[in-house]
């Protein structure tokens, strides 16, 4: 009788086990490393993808003459980041703060960060690198933060 017992309780647990086993079977098929694009010509699958941030300071936190720096940061995205990137991008207001070497005064700003999805050529980072070089030219920054990592993309 112990044995019918023993047996009636180790069969279900044997059942969700080798349900949990064909679930995670199943579900393991459904991953991918590659970006899964469904058939997009513009995009294809054998790429390798990155996820490029910017980081652009655009003036100054507690400048009274915020709407002149806006106007300046859309008219250089229209005309130096769009044409290079026109698939789409994203663009978030940020604020940072830094101190440079050497001084004592936090440096704060109004920042803009830039975020490009895009295959990983030569292209895309001469065109990523023209951006930044644009920037400083412009406005005479030293520097503008560039962040890439490998991204999974699906569109």
């Amino acid at each position: 009788m112990k044995r019918a017992v023993y047996l009636m309780r180790v069969q279900p647990i044997r059942r969700r086990i080798s349900i949990a086993a064909c679930a995670a079977v199943l579900l393991a098929g459904c991953t991918t490393s590659q970006p899964t694009l469904h058939g997009d010509p513009a995009h294809p699958a054998a790429q390798r993808w990155l996820r490029t941030e910017l980081y652009f300071g655009i003036g100054p936190a507690d400048d009274a003459d915020a709407a002149a720096h806006e106007r300046r940061w859309r008219d250089f995205l229209d005309r130096e980041v769009t044409p290079r990137f026109p698939d789409g991008l994203s663009v978030y207001d940020v604020y940072g703060q830094w101190r440079s070497q050497g001084h004592s005064e936090i440096e704060r700003l109004h920042s803009k960060e830039l975020l490009i999805l895009h295959a990983d050529t030569a292209q895309h980072a001469a065109e990523i690198e023209a951006i930044r070089a644009a920037w400083k030219r412009e406005t005479g920054d030293q520097s503008v933060l560039r962040v890439s990592q490998p991204a999974e993309v699906s569109f």
